[in-house]
Order: structure tokens, then sequence, then C-alpha cells
């Protein structure tokens, strides 16, 4: 356990694929900037399955190469303004996928498989933009039955937030089973939490279900309020004006830069 997100922000490397969240599912926004400050850059981030805030702050900072995703947006905001403007510039490369897509693809890394079925996205567009998804016959039908392989997502590192950990490691996620499925395919995992308690989450019947075991989480890290301005279930919940205040100031680089150094004082 700590507490210094600086020392765990420098557990990332540039050019390493980093799974971030959806923004209901507990996003390490207090992460965010100790890896803006850190400056690993050339990143590829995996949404899992859609990007928001911290996707776009990170692409703001330039620390970003490549998005693999099936949406980035700010939900009630509006646009995710820095994501779209370096979509524009051609100043990062865009993986078009479907949720689906994106889950199929973990569960493959979570499998230790080199490619997972699937068949929602036969006869689309994305396959003409994805080459590293491929068509081939299924060997069990009779007949023409094509079928796309999706190829295993293994990051390197996962990141998420939640509400709390035990002692030994263990999160409690709830429901929140995406961010099981991230840190299955991952080779680690950094936890920012609400609160450390006292109980073993696994020993106890009404927590032990919704609990990520100690073994796949490398790094734990107390950060109250860390998803903030989005919520975190059973918590508290998304600051919509905050984020309005952000997609507004975002629009150009300048005001996107005056937000951010904002922020970094009020946190420092």
């Amino acid at each position: 356990m700590q507490s210094d997100l600086r020392a765990l922000a420098r557990r990332i490397e540039a050019g390493m694929r980093i799974a971030l969240p959806v923004d209901y599912a507990g996003v390490s926004m207090a992460m965010t900037g100790p890896m803006i400050r850190h400056g690993a850059g050339d990143l590829h981030l995996v949404c899992v399955p859609t990007g928001g805030l911290q996707v776009d702050q990170l692409v703001g900072a330039g620390l970003v190469r490549r998005v693999e995703t099936s949406a980035v947006s700010l939900g009630e905001a509006g646009g995710a303004p820095c994501f779209n403007r370096a979509v524009g510039e051609g100043a990062i490369e865009v993986r078009d996928a479907t949720c689906p897509a994106i889950h199929a693809g973990l569960m493959a890394a979570q499998k230790g498989i080199p490619y997972m079925p699937m068949r929602g996205v036969l006869e689309t567009d994305l396959l003409a933009n994805r080459p590293d998804w491929r068509v081939a016959d299924n060997p069990f039908a009779e007949g023409d039955d094509p079928i796309v392989l999706i190829p295993a997502i293994r990051p390197d590192i996962a990141i998420f937030h939640a509400p709390m950990a035990d002692r030994a490691g263990n999160v409690w996620i709830g429901r929140r089973r995406e961010l099981a499925a991230m840190a299955y395919a991952s080779a680690a995992t950094i936890v920012t939490v609400e609160r450390i308690v006292d109980d073993n989450l696994l020993g106890n019947e009404m927590s032990a279900a919704g609990t990520l075991p100690a073994l796949y989480v490398e790094q734990v890290a107390l950060a109250p309020r860390g998803a903030w301005p989005y919520g975190l279930w059973g918590e508290y919940g998304t600051d919509i004006a905050e984020l309005r205040r952000y997609a507004a100031a975002a629009r150009t680089p300048e005001g996107f830069r005056d937000y951010m150094s904002a922020a970094a004082r009020e946190a420092a």
C-alpha cells in the first residue's frame, strides 16, 4: 500500500499499452495528473470499452500515439475536444473497435489464447480498417460459414479506481466485471481506492464475489475522491458542471493548458 501517486506513475514507460475503464466503472482520475507530469509518451491506450476525460487529457498532453476504442466522448458534456482535435490533425492513430470486440480481445488474453472468434462485425466497414482482425472459415461448419478472429489484447498495465481495498491488496469492484477483465488480461494492474479496510474482503461472504484478488493487483494507493469529476458507484455522483467546464476550456490548446495548469496547482 502507498499514497505516492507519482511513484505509481513512474511504473509507466514510454510505448506501453495501457488499459483504462469506461467512465462509469471507476476511472482513476487521480492518476491522470501524475501520469502527465511523469511524461512517458508514445502510449497505446485501450479503452474498456469506451474512453472519456482521462483519455482526452492524456491525448491533450501529447502522451498518446494510439487509441483503441469503440468511442471517446465526455457524455453529457459533449465531445472530447483534445481527442477530436488530434484525430482531425492526424496526430494520433485510432483503432476503431466495438464494445464486444474489445471484451473479446481481453478475454483471449485472459485465457492465454491468440484470438477469440466473434460474428458481430462481419460485413461491416470495420474489417476494412482493422487488418489485424482476420476472417476465417468455421472449421466445424459444413459449407461457407465465415467468422472473425479478434486477436488477444494484452495491456502492459491496467489502471482504475475502486471504492476499497483491504490490507492484503484485495480490491472490491462489485459488479464492475470489466475491471476484472482488464486485470486478468494485463501484465500488471494499478488501483487507486477511496479507503483501505481492515476486514479481509475475500473472507467475507458478502464481499468476496465482488472482490478482485490481490494476485492480480501490483499496487494499491489511497486516493480519496480519486475518480472526480467522474462519480464512483455507491460513493459520489459525477460532477457534470466540472466536465462541462473542462469541455469548454479544452476547445483550444491554450484553454486546455490553462485548465491543466490550474488543476496541477490545486493538486500540489
